[in-house]
């Protein structure tokens, strides 16, 4: 029987890649050559490229949600229509409106559910102030926050919530106290972002990490337990749901609110 050929690739100076039959050991020249050797390290190379190509595609790209005029991507809890008796649009800001008709008095959540995601955005709260960003919900309880974790807002000075780490501003309500965090002053804006990446989730507050757990782990479970949540079979059981803003009859602002996911 005929034996197989060795295959050899030579790239001549300048000239296009040829293949020669025969031996390596018999191939000699003078001209830089790449021999089948080498491919799968060319093959690894290209395909790490790719990869990381793909993850960066995977994100997509910055949705806005409040561009400072417009209430079109947010609807009142379990409900169509957007509450504009209670949550209105001032000065760029979407703003809650305190002593408004009780009809209307309901958090506002997005139009889409979202996973894992990048959320971002801007909070300031009047003295005394309370509200929070609700995720992972779902509409089978009267209440954002039966079904979803919260990130607190708070005025930590003046509202009796910011005397206890674990529900003061940024913490994962009754649950997980922040770490080190700066708060800006009453009146000023605070940048909040939150993160939930296959159930990893991070709070973040002025550009800070402040605190992150994982959905569905036994700490979190335990901490559950112990908590006022511990009656609400749904809470912290989504892996998707919507985000919410808050309505506590306080006065509080939002604004730049961008959302990414993957």
């Amino acid at each position: 029987m005929k034996s197989r050929a060795n295959i050899n690739l030579f790239v001549a100076r300048g000239g296009s890649p040829t293949v020669k039959e025969g031996s390596a050991s018999l191939l000699k020249t003078d001209e830089p050559s790449l021999t089948v050797g080498l491919l799968p390290r060319v093959f690894i190379t290209v395909t790490l490229l790719l990869v990381l190509a793909s993850v960066s595609q995977g994100k997509q790209k910055w949705q806005v949600l409040f561009d400072g005029k417009s209430t079109s991507e947010w609807r009142g809890f379990r409900r169509d229509s957007f509450p504009a008796k209670c949550w209105q649009v001032q000065k760029g800001s979407i703003k809650t409106v305190g002593g408004c008709d009780k009809s209307d008095q309901v958090d506002i959540v997005t139009r889409e559910k979202y996973r894992n995601f990048e959320l971002e955005l801007e909070w300031r709260v009047a003295p005394g102030a309370n509200s929070g960003i609700v995720y992972l919900i779902s509409e089978d309880q009267d209440q954002t926050w039966k079904t979803g974790p919260e990130m607190q807002v708070l005025d930590d000075e003046k509202h009796p919530d910011g005397k206890k780490p674990s529900t003061s501003a940024g913490s994962l309500f009754d649950l997980i106290a922040p770490g080190s965090k700066t708060l800006k002053p009453v009146g000023e804006y605070n940048k909040s972002r939150l993160v939930i990446n296959n159930g990893h989730v991070e709070h973040w507050l002025n550009g800070s990490k402040i605190l992150e757990y994982d959905l569905g782990s036994a700490a979190l479970k335990e901490l559950i337990a112990k908590s006022k949540f511990k009656g609400f079979p749904r809470f912290a059981l989504n892996s998707d749901g919507l985000i919410a803003l808050q309505y506590h009859g306080d006065d509080v602002w939002y604004r730049k609110i961008r959302i990414r996911s993957w």
